[in-house]
This record gives structure tokens, C-alpha cells and sequence, in this order.
């Protein structure tokens, strides 16, 4: 299922012809990703981007979470995915990257947003999280820019290749999503 976003952005469901473009992407911007992400040394080709789709896909089956793609102008530019889906407790978690030359541009920030209202009205969940890492203030201004409230720090929460990264833990409820 695809999530308009506006005219020019959307949000596609990650498929394996995605794959090849995808890989493509991740490796060009290997040094820009790897700062925050510490998957993208063991992204090695496009078997490996298959497998994130196939266990993306089967999380889709199970209403467990996805993975979209993330479009700009006919070009797929980052992702943007549903980690989990907590259906008792009615919350999920919001995991998110972009090429570095897309960022600045209010791409991923009405994208995330259109996820939230998808997650919200549609979905009927109550309870949005998204960590980021401290020193990612790229990132971290996404969920400040939404309305998100800080609700913590976990220290030392993620493994970045040689080093722990502290992460801040945001939280969005249904009831304080203001509709843009």
C-alpha cells in the first residue's frame, strides 16, 4: 500500500524490485549513513538488501511493522519503516533514513508525518515512539519539529560499530497529534 504524502513525495511499501536502486543508494551514501546507522558495513549487495525486504515483507503479513521506501520525484531517496506493531498496547515505534543531499529540503519530515497520521487514523494506534542518537540532531529535529515530547535518554542503547551511542526516546500520543 502506498501513503500519499504530497505531490511531489510518497511512501512506497519496499518490494524486491526495489532492491537493486536501493543498494545503489545505500552504497553511494555508505559515509554519509554509517554515522548513525551500524547496519551499512554488513550491506555488502543486493542479497542483503532482499533479505531486509523479505523480512520486511513478512512482518507486513503478519501486521508486525514495514518498511517503505521513501519517494522523491520518481526516485526512491531514503526509508522510512514501522518497526514493530504492538497491538496490545496499541503503539509502534518510527525508524527512518535519507541521502544527504535530500536532507534540509522538509522531505522526511512530511513524510514521518504522514506516517503518524496513518498510524493514528487508520491504524488506530495510541502511541508513536522514535529514538534517535544524541549527537544526531538531524535527526532528533524531526520528532521535536512534530510535537513529540523528550521523555528520556538511554545511555549507552545502541552499538555503532566501535562505540556506544546514547539514544533520546520520544514519544507522541494520539491525543497531543495536532492534524497539519
Amino acid at each position: 500500500m502506498d501513503l500519499i504524502v504530497n505531490k511531489n513525495v510518497k511512501l512506497k511499501e519496499v518490494e524486491m524490485e526495489d532492491a537493486p536502486s536501493l543498494y545503489a543508494l545505500i552504497h553511494a551514501n555508505r559515509g554519509h549513513l554509517r554515522r548513525f546507522l551500524g547496519w551499512i558495513d554488513a550491506t555488502e549487495g543486493t542479497a542483503d538488501i532482499e533479505m531486509f525486504i523479505a523480512g520486511s515483507r513478512q512482518r507486513r503479513m503478519i501486521q508486525n511493522g514495514t518498511d517503505y521506501g521513501l519517494w522523491y520525484k520518481g526516485r526512491i531517496v531514503g526509508v522510512v519503516g514501522l518497526h514493530y506493531m504492538d497491538w496490545i498496547n496499541h503503539c509502534t515505534s518510527i525508524g527512518y533514513w535519507i541521502i544527504e543531499n535530500m536532507q534540509g529540503k522538509g522531505i522526511m519530515t512530511a513524510a514521518v508525518s504522514r506516517l503518524i497520521r496513518y498510524v493514528f487514523d487508520e491504524l488506530g494506534l495510541n502511541r508513536v515512539e522514535i529514538r534517535c542518537a544524541v549527537e544526531n540532531e538531524k535527526s532528533r529535529a524531526i520528532p521535536e519539529r512534530l510535537g513529540f515530547t523528550r521523555e528520556g535518554q538511554i545511555r549507552q542503547g545502541e552499538w555503532l560499530y566501535d562505540h556506544y551511542v546514547d539514544h533520546i526516546v520520544y514519544g507522541l500520543l494520539k491525543n497531543e497529534w495536532r492534524r497539519a
